[in-house]
């Protein structure tokens, strides 16, 4: 499953969540958290339980919801959203502000009771949620990890720039607790959402990371973060070729072995596994 692109849409326009899948990002976020205002807070709960209980509504992506963290109404999110039983539509859950791997687990536990396993999407956006990462990365409902810079620096004080160097270390110790645990990581969102060069050049710099996606907060700039996240032309064929090559090696019991006059060790393999998984998964999304 690809999450290369993450829209958020507000919990409180069910016109514009039932418009979102015709964006083409891979996950659709329908808010319940920063999006909507205090006093919209039960409006929106009752919209989304609408949204994902209506019968026409079957869409090609992965629907998720955010809710609030457990001291904001996350009890009342999930009361309303599972009233009738989990719809069939929710696919997953964000939650925010996770500062432990015992905030995911309550999280897991309530939905439990709920009599559902969710997968969640992990959003760290303190300094106490950075500083886990790789505890709430390894916890088994954690299905992603997402960082969010925007919070990450009013919680630590920190001046955004536009080379984000304020945030970097954050930003590689989240795709690196992704990695060790095996799940995704998604990247945070370029809040200028007309400036598409900032978006793909950002974009093109969490890839160089290594994450799997990044969260969007506009429609227009789901395809610009879909082109970033899946391999050209040119890393798919370079891929195949040393996989094939990998394959022909393994068959005549050589372990070393070139491709395009470049020996081919492990980390390159790894590479070339990596692309073609992401090829893959872009394929079966589109």
């Amino acid at each position: 499953m690809a999450r290369r692109s993450v829209l958020f849409t507000p919990g409180d326009r069910p016109e514009m969540c039932r418009k979102a899948p015709e964006a083409g990002a891979d996950v659709i976020i329908f808010d319940l958290e920063d999006a909507v205002a205090p006093q919209s807070k039960g409006e929106a709960r009752g919209a989304v339980r609408d949204v994902l209980s209506e019968p026409d509504f079957d869409p090609d992506c992965e629907v998720c919801v955010r809710v609030n963290a457990a001291d904001d109404g996350r009890a009342d999110d999930l009361e309303t959203l599972f009233a009738d039983g989990v719809p069939d539509a929710l696919e997953s859950l964000m939650l925010p502000k996770v500062g432990s791997a015992d905030d995911v687990r309550d999280l897991a536990s309530d939905l439990e009771a709920a009599g559902s396993s969710l997968p969640i999407l992990a959003l760290l956006e303190n300094a106490a949620g950075i500083l886990a990462a790789p505890e709430i990365a390894a916890v088994p409902a954690t299905d992603a990890v997402v960082f969010g810079a925007e919070d990450l620096a009013a919680d630590i004080g920190a001046t955004r720039t536009a080379d984000g160097t304020e945030v970097l270390y954050a930003r590689e110790r989240v795709v690196l607790a992704a990695a060790a645990a095996d799940c995704a990581a998604i990247d945070t969102i370029v809040s200028d959402f007309e400036d598409e060069t900032a978006l793909r050049e950002d974009a093109e710099f969490a890839v160089e990371l290594g994450y799997d996606g990044k969260l969007a907060i506009h429609p227009a700039q789901v395809g610009p973060i879909n082109e970033a996240f899946t391999p050209s032309a040119d890393d798919r064929e370079w891929a195949e070729r040393v996989l094939a090559a990998k394959r022909e090696a393994d068959a005549e019991g050589r372990g070393v072995f070139a491709v395009d006059g470049e020996m081919i060790d492990a980390p390159l393999i790894a590479r070339a596994e990596r692309i073609r998984d992401r090829a893959d998964a872009a394929s079966d999304e589109n």
